[in-house]
């Protein structure tokens, strides 16, 4: 490949730059889609695949991608030119293969996200960098058999001139890192309780699954944001390698007419097919459009790029609905469909639409069969080697962490983090700590303990009554509940975020194509303790305040309390709940 002014070019350097940036991009999606027990885990994943695959490029990918031709095309010679021959090497196309192969990687990183050994994700990624990719990217773009430059069947006859197609890798990296996430979540098993046999209980076992269960991810926001991330970044992933200024804003234009059309077609068709437009789905769309392009974005025009992101934008979210719903393999971030539906489609679609060649533009099948040709062969490398490594994995070191570390987190037991979120874990008191390391806890200087805690006061309003309303309603309501509480004297309040349901059983929603356990809908529960003020008016106020006439409007309890003391002042009862002048 070599970029404006050459393989040295700036713009080639800074498009190799932006793809090094999709890393953050993968991160933050990633990490949206899933748990947040899981975030460190995954950020750190995200992170050591580029880093362990750097050190195993240099060592050996490169070669193999970049090397001398040998057995026919089908590898480079590694010849560490890299350390031999600092004045001379190739160092822009190095870091270009480089930070393409870690986008390789990663991509495997999603669909087993949340359940696989640390230890076995650290060696997969480096064996994908070290000999996957490098071998087959050597065919397509270090001079091998199916050299994107060279004619693959000659000069003549009804392929002259026709050479295998992939611009930027919708089949070098996105196929691969696809079809590597099938193998690898296929033998790895699903996340447990994912999947429910005829009882309603969690299996692993595909033949037993009767019911599939919706697992959404916690940062819709943060997932977003990885989204535009990557679109920004793929504006150097595929354009890095253009040969001119005009090339370059033809991929740009090309690749954005592309992802907007599959954006807006994914949107489309989950509102037609769920009834609300799938938000989740829509940001894989976003992708699948990315995706493939990737491939022919400096062969197609705005019409193909067109129709080639419409099609992206319905086939991931079939694809991700017959992966989750009928194979029973879990991908919690649609990396099978993304990647490697979108990446398949991208490759075949060049066949289409190619200007040049295409069979909507020239009529001749000549370029749809090389580029079979191609993929076919990409598939079976592919497949041969991750079914070898992801069974060699299972049977020594294991793909998958136990039913408890799954459960309760990777980011505690794989890297002893309580919570990659620390202000929503509590935290111990420092006298917790000391306690804990064996050291007296200090007194409040002066003064014992004892003394200065007051004794506890019967209430001057002995036998009061005290009663405890809980109110769960709406959160769209909760201010105006506040505000008629505080009418009536009410100033106490415990206030709490909470999912519950009612008779109706909560309504229907849809996420990734899967229904949703909806009849556990966010409500707000709101608790109060009262004497002076009359349990009747807390109800009839909160009663006023809440009512709208439709289902979902709330619940009123009311418990009787045996007491209640003041911490501070030791006050008990009827006093302790009254306001100091």
């Amino acid at each position: 490949m070599e970029g404006i002014f050459g393989s040295t070019g700036v713009w080639f350097l800074i498009g190799a730059i932006l793809v090094w940036f999709m890393q953050a991009g993968f991160a933050m999606v990633e990490t949206g889609f899933t748990r947040a027990k899981n975030a460190g885990n995954i950020i750190m994943k995200n992170l050591l695949d580029f880093c362990l695959g750097t050190i195993v490029f240099v060592l050996l990918g490169a070669g193999l991608l970049m090397g001398e031709d040998a057995l026919f095309g089908l590898v480079g010679i590694p010849n560490l030119g890299v350390f031999t021959d600092f004045a001379n090497y190739d160092w822009s196309n190095f870091f270009f293969n480089l930070v393409f192969c870690a986008t390789t990687a990663t991509i495997v990183s999603g669909a087993m996200a949340e359940r696989t050994k640390f230890l076995s994700y650290c060696i997969y990624s480096l064996v994908i960098s070290a000999v996957v990719y490098p071998i087959e990217a050597h065919w397509a773009w270090g001079g091998g058999w199916l050299s994107t430059a060279e004619p693959l069947f000659g000069t003549t006859g009804y392929f002259a001139n026709v050479a295998y197609i992939d611009f930027a890798g919708s089949s070098l990296i996105h196929f691969v890192g696809g079809i590597s996430s099938f193998i690898g979540a296929l033998l790895l098993g699903p996340r447990w309780g994912k999947y429910l046999d005829k009882d309603g209980k969690p299996t692993l076992v595909r033949k037993e699954v009767k019911y599939v269960r919706a697992i959404p991810g916690h940062n819709l926001t943060v997932g977003a944001l990885g989204v535009f991330i990557l679109w920004f970044c793929w504006y150097g992933f595929n354009g890095a390698a253009a040969s001119d200024m005009t090339q370059l804003a033809q991929i740009l234009v090309t690749t954005t007419v592309a992802t907007a059309a599959s954006t807006v077609s994914t949107m489309i068709f989950t509102w037609i097919k769920n009834k609300k437009p799938d938000v989740s789905m829509t940001l894989n769309g976003s992708l699948a459009g990315l995706v493939a392009v990737t491939a022919g974005c400096a062969v197609v025009d705005v019409v193909g790029a067109f129709f080639i992101g419409v099609v992206a934008g319905i086939l991931v979210d079939v694809v991700v609905e017959v992966i989750d719903k009928k194979f029973h393999v879990d991908d919690p971030v649609g990396a099978i469909a993304v990647h490697g539906a979108n990446g398949l489609w991208g490759t075949i679609a060049c066949g289409l639409f190619s200007t040049s060649t295409g069979l909507f533009y020239t009529g001749s099948f000549a370029q749809l069969i090389v580029q079979l040709i191609g993929v076919v062969a990409i598939a079976a490398w592919t497949i041969a080697c991750m079914i070898g490594l992801f069974q060699l994995l299972k049977h020594t070191v294991g793909l998958r962490v136990s039913k408890i570390e799954e459960i309760e987190g990777l980011d505690k037991h794989e890297h002893g983090l309580p919570s990659a979120y620390a202000d929503f874990t509590p935290v111990p008191l420092a006298a917790e700590i000391i306690e804990a390391e064996g050291l007296p806890v200090a007194e409040p200087a002066g003064v014992p303990v004892t003394d200065a805690m007051p004794a506890v006061t019967e209430s001057a309003e002995e036998g009061a009554k005290l009663s405890k309303v809980v109110i769960v309603t709406k959160q769209s309501k909760f201010e105006d509940l506040k505000q008629a509480m505080n009418s009536i004297g009410v100033t106490g309040l415990t206030v709490t975020q909470v999912l519950g349901c009612g008779v109706q059983k909560g309504a229907g929603e849809y996420y990734r194509g899967v229904k949703m356990d909806m009849d556990l809908l966010p409500k707000v529960k709101v608790e109060v303790v009262v004497s002076k003020v009359p349990v009747a008016d807390v109800i009839a106020a909160a009663r006023k305040a809440l009512y709208t006439g439709h289902i979902g409007d709330g619940k009123i309890f009311v418990y009787d309390v045996e007491d209640v003391v003041r911490v501070r002042t030791g006050e008990s009862g009827y006093d302790a709940l009254q306001d100091e002048e």
